[in-house]
């Protein structure tokens, strides 16, 4: 059955690829084009159309569905945040000496879309690609605390908040308490949340429209991230925060500039 079904999607794809030089095609070019009998481009293209890959247009000819504008559209700029973020990472990343990701809301998740490791031989392994709820650990959190206030209470009425380690969130009077302050600082630090014995901070990224569109983060083991290193490692990871939202094209509207002095009892604990 899997078998079948590569091979359903490779003929599918093998059609889609016709319309990378043609923009307009009809049933018969297409088996024409693709060296496949009509019957079976007939069935693909009737379930590509379906799905919103293809469209037909008045004269029963087709071409590329909408549904392509808007994962081009997602692509492009996750990318171009990746190009323009790495440069300044890796600055933060060799400042600090910690791990430094990149992470972006994806539906209820957060997925981490660019990483750079410390050299340090005790280091946190993530990875490009992880996901994570967003009420759990910093790097997820900063997204929700700065999502719009309507969507943000949306998604804590709904979300059931599972431990996933010691330090996991799990109350939600207590969870809007932790996204107040972050929204206040600009920033919100986590222990022990997503895996045990890990610390992270982390602070929004903006574009020129003054949304958020991403969050990056410091993470490592817990022990480096003591009371005495986190305002270096916050203010470092607010700048190059800033600094990525400027290139971007922010404005400096948002974050909270002023914040409150590192205390203890502000901490939301978890990575």
């Amino acid at each position: 059955m899997i078998q079948n079904k590569n091979k359903t999607l490779v003929k599918s794809m093998d059609v889609l690829q016709l319309f990378l030089q043609h923009s307009r095609l009809s049933l018969n070019e297409m088996a024409e084009l693709s060296g496949r009998p009509k019957t079976s481009v007939h069935r693909m293209v009737g379930s590509l159309e379906e799905m919103g890959f293809l469209q037909k247009d008045e004269s029963g000819r087709y071409r590329l569905g909408l549904v392509f504008l808007q994962y081009g559209q997602l692509v492009a700029d996750r990318l171009d945040i990746r190009q323009i973020a790495l440069p300044v990472m890796q600055t933060l990343r060799d400042q600090v000496d910690e791990a430094v990701n990149l992470i972006v809301k994806d539906g209820d998740q957060a997925i981490y879309i660019e990483k750079l490791d410390t050299l340090h031989p005790v280091r946190l392994y993530t990875k490009i690609g992880r996901r994570s709820p967003l009420y759990a650990g910093a790097c997820s959190r900063i997204i929700l605390a700065y999502l719009d206030e309507a969507e943000r209470e949306r998604y804590l009425r709904k979300t059931e908040l599972i431990p996933i380690a010691t330090g996991t969130i799990t109350d939600k009077q207590q969870l809007r308490q932790i996204l107040s302050n972050a929204r206040t600082d600009g920033y919100t630090i986590s222990y022990s949340e997503l895996e045990e014995n890990t610390a992270a901070v982390a602070a929004p990224i903006f574009d020129h429209k003054g949304r958020l569109c991403a969050g990056l983060s410091i993470a490592g083991p817990d022990v480096r991230f003591g009371a005495e290193r986190l305002p270096a490692l916050i203010s470092l990871l607010q700048q190059a925060a800033r600094q990525i939202s400027a290139e971007l094209g922010w404005n400096g509207q948002n974050i909270g500039q002023k914040g409150r002095d590192y205390d203890e009892k502000s901490i939301g604990y978890g990575i």
